[in-house]
């Protein structure tokens, strides 16, 4: 489909910004039939095609990137006989005449929010072992040990209710949760004090935490760990607060449960045992 004319109307605050020199055109290129020192005037470069510029004061920069655009507009590539086709005029307008811009996201604090969904379960590593609570001696931290246990001593595992929650951040393919001991204020928490590695244990909350903020004032916020599934039967749980760390464990029995950064000789996978969706 062709047009059979044009109107184009360059003002001085549209006119194009660039460093670009002026190259000169072959002899008989159209040339602006525009006197010096006039503000206005009109150039026909083709028999269908009409440039007007408006009535303002411009510079002589403005003047000088306006004859650019107008040299641009007599080289379209698909222009024949004078005449433009649609998708040569609309390839012109956004190739020159629209500015891009680039809109960037605002940085908004990530806010994760319970859903109702609470599993209750053990945990066991994948060597066997199941995650027990130590016994406070002296001055140090609650925490949490990884041992085979025999059928006698089951009464020994910690049972975990953990609350699934949901973020207002863009998510990675992994499950925000908060692992908390059943029938207990404590959860496991991923702190870090004086410059220290990331350490972990187990932390006291009083109230409900329906909804936690990224750099939470108490702390909150280091109760949350990301819980990816790898296989059909183990998960892994990184810290929210301190990427990169893990929670694991070691070969031998006794041992701590620790925060590592992968890659390490510790394990990541964990299989949840006893498995008991709770009531809504």
């Amino acid at each position: 489909m062709a047009y059979h004319g044009y109107d184009y109307i360059f003002d001085s605050a549209d006119a194009f910004k660039t460093d670009s020199a002026i190259y000169s055109d072959s002899a008989d290129s159209d040339e602006l039939d525009c006197p010096d020192q006039v503000m206005s005037c009109q150039c026909d470069m083709h028999e269908d095609i009409k440039v007007e510029l408006s009535p303002h004061p411009h510079s002589m920069r403005q003047v000088v990137n306006i004859i650019i655009a107008v040299e641009r507009l007599k080289h379209i590539k698909g222009m024949s006989s004078g005449k433009f086709c649609e998708d040569a005029l609309l390839n012109f307008i956004l190739e020159n005449v629209i500015e891009e811009r680039l809109v960037k996201p605002l940085n908004v604090t990530p806010t994760y929010c319970k859903t109702s969904r609470t599993l209750q379960c053990t945990v066991c590593d994948k060597y066997k072992k199941t995650l027990v609570q130590s016994n406070k001696l002296g001055s140090e931290p609650l925490h949490l040990k990884a041992v085979t246990l025999s059928a006698a001593a089951i009464q020994y595992k910690v049972r975990f209710s953990m609350s699934t929650y949901v973020s207002s951040a863009p998510q990675k393919d992994a499950q925000p949760v908060c692992l908390g001991i059943s029938n207990s204020n404590l959860y496991l928490a991923c702190t870090q004090s004086d410059g220290s590695s990331p350490d972990l244990l187990l932390k006291e909350v009083s109230g409900p935490l329906n909804t936690i903020k990224a750099g939470d004032p108490n702390g909150y916020d280091s109760l949350l760990f990301f819980r990816k599934e790898t296989g059909t039967a183990y998960n892994s749980f990184e810290s929210v607060k301190y990427p990169g760390w893990f929670i694991t464990t070691a070969f031998d029995d006794w041992e701590k449960v620790e925060m590592y950064q992968v890659p390490t000789n510790r394990t990541t996978n964990f299989t949840l045992e006893d498995q008991q969706l709770l009531p809504r």
